[in-house]
């Protein structure tokens, strides 16, 4: 029944509707071992072979290195020397129309340098730069910079941050820690009108089937799972209205919790068949993935197709391809 509720949810139909179309048999679960044994008792080799199988399909990612796209260069630099330059100008113009201790900004820029390069990041810092030049040059408002990013006298430098560090006395290690190596991250606030196109110049720059939006899960929290699997076993909107308030507003609460702390949900749930039924079955389906969304601002570049690196899925033909991998994984 548990299989039948979920789909039921997806469709938006009740599970006594005979009319409905069923696409799935009760067999659709993951048997034990024990039962597929039994079910191939007169082929015991297919099952033996199966394990067989299963051992020779053991695959391990590699996340030991960090996987950037390839920025285009001007032939004559390398992508160390061409930051170098880009750095460098955009610190001769800061002098220009700053006053500023020129000596103190440029030992803070070579010392970025040094550990940008070390730490191979150099093309990181090319391609965000090159992506917030353009919006600008579309008049698409780019925000001064959040997080640790504003931290980084380069990224001032390259236009990435509107923000000084050395006026403000930021620390670059907050962003790019030589001792502690992890993927820098830049927190760009593009506006809301003109972030699809910004996302559209990325796609046409690197190409489509290397660019990518990155997938959300929305699963089945306490009230909504509730909810849910009241409408689809036919139970009036006031019952399950009820209910579902019953569970307190606690952010990332599940039921079992929702059942400790309210009294008054425990005591209906004790005593209310109905209430017992919609508790039983929220349980089972309580955590399950409900819908997959698209992130508001992530998006993946790769240096060759994505499908090299990760699964993909199609959300919708506006949407198009994002990631199988959340922003977690």
């Amino acid at each position: 029944i548990s299989l039948e509720a979920r789909v039921c949810i997806d469709q938006g139909r009740v599970l006594d509707d005979h009319s409905r179309h069923r696409d799935y048999t009760n067999q659709q679960f993951f048997k034990t071992s024990e039962e597929m044994k039994t079910l191939f008792e007169d082929l015991p080799e297919a099952f033996i072979n199966s394990i067989k199988i299963a051992k020779k399909c053991n695959f391990s990612f590699d996340n030991t290195n960090h996987v950037l796209p390839e920025f285009s260069t001007p032939e004559k630099y390398t992508i160390d020397d061409f930051l170098t330059m880009e750095a460098n100008e955009g610190l001769s113009n800061l002098v220009k129309n700053q006053k500023i201790n020129k000596q103190v900004y440029n030992l803070r820029l070579i010392e970025e340098l040094e550990i940008i390069k070390r730490t191979g990041f150099s093309g990181y810092f090319l391609i965000v730069a090159d992506f917030v030049k353009w919006s600008r040059e579309q008049n698409i408002p780019v925000g001064p910079g959040r997080g640790s990013g504003p931290g980084s006298l380069v990224a001032y430098c390259l236009g990435i941050t509107d923000i000084d560090p050395i006026e403000h006395d930021l620390i670059f290690e907050r962003f790019l820690n030589p001792e502690r190596i992890s993927m820098p991250d830049f927190d760009i606030d593009f506006c809301v009108n003109g972030r699809d196109a910004v996302i559209d110049y990325v796609s046409n720059k690197y190409g489509n089937n290397m660019v990518s939006q990155i997938i959300t899960y929305g699963t089945l929290s306490a009230k909504a799972v509730i909810r849910d699997v009241g409408r689809i076993l036919g139970y009036p909107y006031g019952l399950v209205d009820q209910v579902a308030k019953l569970v307190p507003f606690d952010i990332g609460i599940t039921i079992t919790e929702a059942l400790k702390k309210s009294d008054e949900l425990a005591e209906r749930y004790k005593n209310d068949e109905d209430v017992e039924s919609i508790i039983n079955l929220s349980l089972k389906l309580e955590g399950l993935v409900r819908n997959a969304g698209t992130h508001a601002g992530g998006v993946i570049i790769a240096p060759s197709e994505l499908s090299n690196f990760m699964p993909l899925y199609k959300v919708d033909d506006e949407v198009g391809t994002v990631t199988q991998f959340d922003k977690d994984d």
